[in-house]
């Protein structure tokens, strides 16, 4: 009698796969992720030994034909596992050196950018000009690497130079076919504009001057010949700049030269375009006082001021900041000069005019602010740390001793030190008695007035 015939009887999971032998790898599909992942690291470590080697050995590395062949049709196959090629011990030390150097490199940096004053990052930065991007005019270009070396430095000084250079590049400028002037030099003086912010930012004369010459350019008539309508414009910058600056000066020369008297002290910080006229006036008229100049690094801006004073007749002392306070209780009145003045009536200026003012209202000295309409601000700021500039680094700590090179008395940043000089320092309206400008002498809680006086026009 037969045997009754047998059922194979699975597990539910289907029948058994094969289990690879020892020696045979294992298919992807058959793989975890994990698995995966480990065989790709493996054979990329093994591509990158092979190179090496290759390279060492003086052959440059390529795919053998046979692989180059079999290329198309091993992309439809399922890769086979690599076996793992032991690297060279030269290779191996090689790409550990290699790996060492740039975790180094990055903790160096993740070190310098954790020791660098990082609240002090978004500090205007001095730095140098690149190449111009877009079509810049060579006028700007001299100018912008001006600005960024503080060649020129000065609020007025600042806004001359530049109104003179767009004067240049108005003269230069050919309006192109189908397009009219007032329209496409606004365009053409975008790039301009950015370049000298690029360089340095911008200061509120320069903005103010900047919105005035557009405003000018928008009104141009359509009418007008091109020529004409560039000569108009360059009398206009000339009108700017000898209203809102040269003829503002001479009042603001003779407002604040009638505050000086006989036998005054006066005090001053750093060095002010405006402040250096209205004593040279008052000394010309024939009022006898003596000034005081007190200064401070990295600018020290002071130096020229008491050497122009000096030369003129003035007997003068020059001091360093820290020594104010020894010679406070002697000054009659405080002339100080300013970048900018805020509708708060808060004065935007070098850094330690601030401490200057506060120092004369505690000894209840007078401090008189010499300022420009044109340097209104109708902005608020309450203080000199959300907006302000860094002074270029490489302050001199003195010319002695002689035998040591000028290189080595230069403060630069170093390892271990961070500079930190910032360029401006805003003066609380507190701290001012007066605001002399050409429209009159006002208290700095009326600053907002400004606008008024000038009807509405900056």
């Amino acid at each position: 009698m037969a045997p009754a015939a047998t059922l194979d009887v699975h597990p539910p999971n289907g029948p058994p796969t094969a289990e690879p032998s020892a020696g045979q790898p294992k298919s992807q599909k058959t793989m975890t992720k994990a698995e995966r992942r480990e065989l790709q690291e493996k054979q990329r470590a093994a591509k990158a030994a092979k190179t090496a080697v290759n390279g060492v050995n003086g052959k440059t590395p390529g795919k053998p034909k046979d692989q180059a062949a079999s290329t198309g049709g091993a992309a439809k196959r399922a890769p086979e596992a690599q076996p793992k090629t032991a690297a060279p011990a030269a290779v191996r030390a090689a790409e550990k050196a290699k790996a060492g150097q740039a975790s180094t490199t990055t903790d160096t940096m993740g070190k310098n950018q954790a020791r660098g004053l990082l609240i002090f990052s978004h500090f205007g930065l001095p730095k140098p000009v690149n190449a111009a991007k877009g079509d810049i005019h060579p006028a700007i270009a001299r100018l912008a690497l001006q600005f960024s070396t503080f060649k020129i430095t000065g609020a007025n000084a600042r806004c001359i130079a530049t109104l003179t250079a767009f004067k240049t590049i108005i003269q230069d400028y050919v309006t192109p076919p189908n397009h009219t002037l007032s329209r496409h030099l606004m365009t053409y003086l975008s790039p301009q504009i950015n370049h000298l912010v690029a360089a340095r930012p911008m200061s509120v004369t320069m903005g103010n001057a900047i919105r005035q010459l557009k405003l000018d350019i928008s009104g141009t008539d359509f009418d007008l010949p091109e020529q004409d309508a560039k000569d108009a414009l360059c009398r206009q910058i000339d009108t700017y700049i000898h209203e809102r600056i040269i003829i503002a000066d001479q009042v603001i020369q003779e407002t604040a030269g009638n505050k000086i008297k006989d036998g005054d002290v006066i005090l001053t910080y750093a060095r002010s375009s405006v402040v250096e006229k209205v004593l040279l006036e008052a000394h010309a008229s024939g009022r006898k006082f003596s000034a005081i100049v007190v200064d401070s690094r990295p600018m020290l801006e002071g130096k020229r001021l008491v050497a122009i004073l000096s030369e003129a007749g003035i007997q003068c002392t020059y001091l360093l900041l820290p020594a104010l306070g020894s010679v406070m209780s002697e000054v009659s009145t405080v002339f100080i000069g300013a970048h900018s003045i805020h509708s708060n009536g808060a004065v935007y200026s070098r850094a330690g005019t601030a401490l200057v003012a506060m120092m004369a209202k505690r000894h209840s000295v007078p401090v008189v602010v010499c300022c420009e309409t044109y340097k209104f601000s109708e902005t608020i700021q309450l203080d000199s740390f959300t907006k302000n500039e860094l002074a270029p680094l490489g302050d001199l700590f003195s010319s002695f001793p002689n035998n040591k090179p000028r290189e080595s008395l230069t403060l630069e940043n170093q390892p271990n030190l961070e500079i930190l000089n910032p360029l401006y320092d805003l003066t609380p309206p507190t701290c001012v008695t007066a605001v002399v400008t050409e429209v009159g002498v006002i208290p700095p809680n009326s600053i907002s007035s400004i606008p008024v006086a000038l009807g509405r026009l900056l």
